[in-house]
């Protein structure tokens, strides 16, 4: 189907993501184009920052609690999206508190170390860190640890997916459901939407490449799983996963080839793509409607996650 009018209302409102800006002007950018395009903030009980202990100095989450949480609540670990050098706690504010009051959970938002200045591994390293904390505080948080969600959008989407990777070799911190948000599994091919949906669709071809180039600047690191989630060989074991993908997006291939991926490997996954839509979607809901529609499908999904044995 032809682009969805509202997703062409928030191209004419921000138009194209562009290439070349130095990473402060960039990020100013990035923040004033998307907040005028946020949906309205739900109520919660309460958001708090809290720094942690990582491996690249304090780590700030901001939590968010919902309104009457009850004692089971899923605990999600949410990382922002944003080519791991854009996106800011502040920007992800409104989904995060969305997110806590549609699904009746815990948000932890991580503000993970951002490419150019933190490149490969940084960003990894500090979702890691936000998970094990977030896995070992749940009970103080008034969460359930055997309901831990990781989540995000884009290079969060990627983040999530290789900490749920991670988690194979690490069980401590597994996670009972994975949700990826039209994620960047794999920066070492070129994948035919990259061509179809090069240009014209806010996040253009030209944009991914800038920021594997500055997040993974050494291509050898392009093939570590860490950074493409993809390359992973084995990934039987992995926690259930939604995917949600656009049909308009650079990513949209990549996205249903990882979920089938994970299905041959025995991973029950539910595979979304919503059709109209464009990459950033999910955080433009106060001019796409189908944001709602993708904020209630993932509250859905948490709320029905089944707890870890």
């Amino acid at each position: 189907m032809p682009l969805h009018p509202d997703a062409l209302e928030a191209i004419r409102r921000a138009g194209d993501l562009p290439v070349g800006l130095p990473p402060h002007e960039l990020r100013r950018l990035y923040e004033a184009q998307r907040r005028p395009l946020l949906p309205e903030p739900l109520p919660i009980a309460s958001a708090e920052e809290v720094a942690i202990p990582g491996r690249g100095g304090p780590l700030r989450l901001r939590i968010y609690r919902p309104i009457g949480q009850a004692p089971d609540a899923p605990l999600m670990v949410f990382f922002h999206g944003g080519g791991w050098m854009l996106g800011s706690l502040e920007g992800y504010d409104t989904p995060c508190r969305r997110l806590s009051a549609k699904a009746g959970c815990v948000v932890v938002s991580v503000d993970y170390r951002l490419a150019p200045e933190h490149p490969f591994p940084a960003a990894v390293e500090d979702a890691w860190d936000a998970l094990a904390w977030s896995a070992g505080h749940a009970a103080a948080l008034g969460a359930s640890p055997r309901r831990r969600v990781v989540c995000g959008d884009s290079a969060g989407g990627n983040l999530a997916a290789v900490v749920a990777q991670q988690a194979l070799d690490d069980a401590r911190h597994a996670p009972a459901l994975q949700v990826l948000i039209y994620p960047s599994t794999d920066m070492t091919r070129h994948w035919p939407s990259f061509d179809r949906n090069a240009t014209g669709n806010m996040l253009t071809t030209a944009a991914l490449r800038m920021f594997f180039e500055r997040y993974a600047p050494d291509p050898a690191d392009r093939l570590d799983p860490r950074a493409s989630p993809m390359r992973r060989d084995d990934v039987r074991g992995l926690a259930p996963a939604l995917i949600a993908s656009a049909e308009f997006d650079p990513l949209v291939d990549e996205n249903a080839a990882y979920a089938r991926k994970l299905e041959a490997a025995g991973v029950p996954v539910r595979h979304e793509t919503f059709l109209g839509m464009l990459h950033p979607f999910f955080t433009l809901g106060g001019v796409i409607r189908d944001a709602e529609r993708l904020e209630d499908l993932v509250a859905s999904a948490v709320r029905a996650c089944v707890p870890l044995a």
